[in-house]
């Protein structure tokens, strides 16, 4: 598994980390400390603020996990890849987006863009 397929891994693992001590943790080696995550609902910068969106996200769908959806294409630096949030017990994604990271020159991601493809009617 090629790095960067390595930090999207890791990245959907924070994205599905219940403990927020251990997220927290898990933010901070994943991400440069200037790291950014932009999506249609959040732009922040540094790792609190990036734990937060996370944390958020956990909040509003409990019971449901990320996963990969497809291959991680990657081109140098960046890596593009498509995932889905599925319920725990199994069944439809409500929601479906496509991410495009941008690692670092010291193994961490500098940046994500994330897009949403599906989501739930209001």
């Amino acid at each position: 598994m090629s790095d960067l397929k390595e930090l999207v891994v890791r990245y959907l693992a924070v994205w599905n980390e219940a403990d927020a001590e251990r997220r927290e943790q898990a933010v901070a080696e994943l991400w440069a400390e200037d790291g950014t995550y932009t999506d249609p609902l959040a732009d922040v910068s540094g790792r609190a603020g990036i734990a937060a969106v996370v944390a958020a996200a956990r909040e509003q769908f409990p019971g449901f996990s990320f996963r990969l959806a497809g291959e991680v294409d990657t081109n140098h630096h960046i890596a593009r890849f498509q995932w889905e949030l599925v319920p725990d017990g199994g069944g439809e994604a409500p929601v479906v987006g496509f991410d495009v990271a941008v690692a670092d020159g010291e193994g961490r991601l500098k940046s994500v863009y994330g897009f949403l493809d599906r989501v739930p009617s209001a």
